[in-house]
């Protein structure tokens, strides 16, 4: 399976997934132009996507939807303009195309209809892919534990949140449990989940105004001790906005 962010971050989010038989995309906050570009950093075209799954309907993530409009594109009721291909997908549901085995899990974000998160596996590999929630549900925590990837959003540095100059109800918004995880969250979280199977964790949808990579990787490295997490914490990354990151590459 290879995994590439091609975006990350509140200016726009896609992640391309392929097995090289089967390619598609999660998500598309971007400009069809700025996709093709971004695809550039990949083996892959716009050509080669056989559908698209979308996790909610905040612009970061749906902007580029109609770039898919004429493939199979798979999301939450109201999430999207529904067409001639798409397809409605609720929270538990699996979906199988090809070798891949896809199945929603809930999210807790603001957002009027559903939003989701999903876990993907392919021939014995698994990849959860969650951003822009302020809470994991307790519930779904066994599905989550000890997958070889994981791509989970580390959004702010909750000190530095409050220096910015955004207003206090927007800040309250993103602090609670319908908003997005803070790096200590997201760090924990992930001290219940990582096991002797993980391979890789990518630190997802970093605030450009409240957070920095440094920030985010030294929350997890203060979790992870107090927590006893014994994790190589070389293993832990964080996903760009600018920049395409191959979390897991194509293999001769």
């Amino acid at each position: 399976m290879e995994i590439y962010i091609l975006a990350s971050g509140s200016k726009g989010n896609a992640t391309l997934i392929s097995d090289g038989r089967i390619t598609f995309i999660i998500d598309c906050g971007l400009s069809k132009v700025d996709l093709k570009r971004r695809l550039e950093q990949t083996p892959y075209t716009l050509d080669d996507i056989s559908f698209a799954l979308f996790t909610h309907e905040h612009s970061d993530h749906i902007k580029g939807a109609s770039i898919f409009k004429d493939i199979v594109r798979y999301a939450p009721s109201g999430v999207i303009e529904e067409g001639e291909f798409d397809r409605t997908i609720e929270a538990n549901q699996t979906i199988k195309e090809g070798k891949f085995k896809i199945t929603a899990i809930k999210t807790s974000h603001d957002t009027p209809h559903l939003s989701v998160g999903y876990i993907i596996e392919n021939d014995g590999e698994s990849l959860l892919y969650l951003t822009d929630t302020g809470a994991i549900f307790e519930e779904d925590w066994p599905k989550l534990k000890n997958l070889n990837y994981y791509i989970i959003e580390s959004n702010h540095d909750v000190k530095k949140l409050f220096k910015t100059n955004r207003p206090p109800e927007l800040i309250a918004r993103i602090l609670s449990d319908f908003g997005h995880l803070s790096n200590e969250d997201s760090a924990l979280y992930m001290s219940h989940f990582v096991g002797s199977n993980t391979k890789l964790i990518v630190l997802a949808h970093l605030s450009e105004e409240a957070n920095t990579p440094e920030l985010a990787l030294s929350a997890y490295q203060r979790i992870f001790l107090k927590e006893k997490i014994h994790f190589d914490l070389s293993k832990i990354m964080c996903a760009k906005q600018w920049e395409v990151t191959i979390v897991k590459g194509h293999e001769n």
